[in-house]
């Protein structure tokens, strides 16, 4: 079994010792001799040393979890600096960005869970049929899975690790992280700042490629959540079915938007780039196409290209607010999908610097090759419909997405979008702002993925719910 990554791969399994630590104060404050993990330690043996960990009980206690919680906050305030220059060196990701998106949302991702974890952690009483007498009681409570593997994308390499952490330490579970090697610099922070903060008796990095990758899924987890794409996700879900192991799969799709007549378009474009542009397009749940009427097509291509405008500038290859393709590769799958429709705005780019300008496309077919992948970067398909019926018929004829926007001020329609079609998530009135709220469940369907994380639903991810009756002797 070959996973398969892309991009360079490297062929040694880099695995960075730890510190010795406690199991309850945060390790960087503290003054100890080293543990001697070897480098040339096995995935088979970081497994079996985790699990052994886990085993001792060590990770269970409220104490552990919130002094790993807060090792990981003290990392990403303390290494913030170090990782947004890494996340620029990878992706070109702007200071800001980087830490609106992955350093600042983390440490809110932490804080919620630190300031609701022993409400979520308490069990919950269950009602006892009257059959089994007065005196029984029942209840549910949270069990640690053991042991869970944490494997990031490169698009959002440090939040898309970290998250999905957070709920597997606050469960109480022993973590293996494997950072993307399609981002190796920030992969190298992470490699390098995690050790000094986490107790690394439970918690191991991995860096490399497809072979390491591919190593690693052999071992037997607990639980394995990946967050990529469709096509590694099967992978990642054979490769567990030889153990019974539960997956969480965060991947993606093709996330439509439909306009609706009489919208504020202004609005309308300006909230569209945001959302689009992000990281250069690559975002998992970025507005992928634009579904809507000729009309509003029409009056809506030159908004959009103010909105691009007002974010960038009219040269957005000097714009400090907007990032880079990831490598070459990706560049030139995207370049060779500009050809898919008429160029409203954008549609230049340099493959030295790996840039690609904000780009509309309009009069676009739908069978043409922008339409049948997920893009994954800055272009973005307007689909005329002749309305609603037809936009709800072309989405239902797809795969369900990661995400659905929809900008209407009919109370109808957005009944009739969430009653008529299936998505991860939906959206009215602004794209992908709803994986900030941290109660909500984040995650996909059907081809855009299975299970879901973030603030308590996390806990039911990394967790067993397990039943429980008592009945006294006498």
């Amino acid at each position: 079994m070959v996973v398969g990554m892309g991009g360079a791969v490297p062929h040694t399994v880099r695995i960075h010792p730890p510190r010795a630590r406690s199991a309850l104060v945060a390790p960087h404050q503290q003054k100890v001799s080293p543990v001697n993990h070897s480098r040339s330690e096995s995935p088979a043996e970081i497994v079996a040393r985790l699990r052994a960990a886990f085993r001792t009980g060590r990770t269970k206690s409220l104490e552990w979890r919130t002094a790993q919680l807060r090792g990981l906050r003290d990392m990403l305030t303390e290494g913030g600096a170090d990782l947004a220059a890494a996340l620029h060196t990878d992706l070109g990701k702007p200071s800001g960005e980087a830490y609106r998106t992955e350093i600042d949302f983390t440490i809110r991702e932490i804080d919620h869970t630190l300031d609701h974890l022993p409400a979520w952690l308490a069990p919950e009483a269950v009602a006892v049929p009257p059959v089994l007498g007065p005196d029984a009681s029942a209840w549910t409570q949270y069990d640690p899975l053991g042991v869970v593997l944490v494997i990031a994308p490169w698009n959002y390499p440090a939040g898309l690790l970290l998250a999905p952490m957070v709920g597997a330490l606050a469960s109480g579970n022993a973590v293996v992280a494997k950072p993307s090697e399609l981002a190796p610099a920030t992969s190298a922070a992470l490699a390098r700042l995690l050790p000094a903060y986490l107790d690394t008796e439970a918690v191991a990095v991995v860096e490399g490629g497809i072979p390491e990758t591919t190593t690693l899924l052999a071992e037997r987890f607990d639980h394995v959540f990946y967050t990529g794409n469709g096509m590694v996700g099967r992978i990642v879900m054979r490769a567990a079915a030889e153990h019974l192991t539960p997956v969480t799969l965060e991947l993606g799709g093709k996330s439509p938007v439909f306009v609706d007549r009489g919208t504020d378009l202004d609005v309308v474009a300006e909230r569209l780039a945001r959302g689009k542009f992000l990281n250069a397009g690559q975002t998992c749940i970025a507005p992928d196409y634009v579904l809507t009427d000729p009309q509003t097509a029409a009056a809506l291509e030159p908004a959009l290209t103010r909105a691009v405008e007002d974010l960038y500038g009219t040269d957005p290859a000097t714009s400090g607010e907007y990032g880079r393709i990831v490598n070459e590769r990706h560049f030139d799958r995207l370049t060779g999908l500009l050809g898919s429709g008429r160029v409203v705005v954008g549609g230049s780019g340099d493959r030295t610097s790996r840039f690609i300008a904000p780009t509309v496309l309009a009069d676009v077919d739908p069978t043409s090759p922008v339409m049948r992948e997920e893009i994954f970067g800055p272009i973005l398909p307007i689909v005329t419909v002749a309305g609603l019926d037809e936009a709800i018929d072309f989405v239902n004829d797809r795969d369900k997405p990661l995400a659905l926007y929809v900008f209407t001020e009919s109370d109808d329609t957005r009944h009739r979008i969430a009653a008529e079609t299936s998505s991860g998530g939906l959206g009215y009135g602004l794209p992908v702002a709803h994986v900030m709220v941290l109660d909500l469940p984040f995650g996909g369907v059907g081809e855009s993925g299975m299970g879901s994380y973030h603030g308590h639903h996390s806990i039911e991810t990394f967790s067993h719910r397990k039943a429980v009756l008592a009945k006294p002797l006498v």
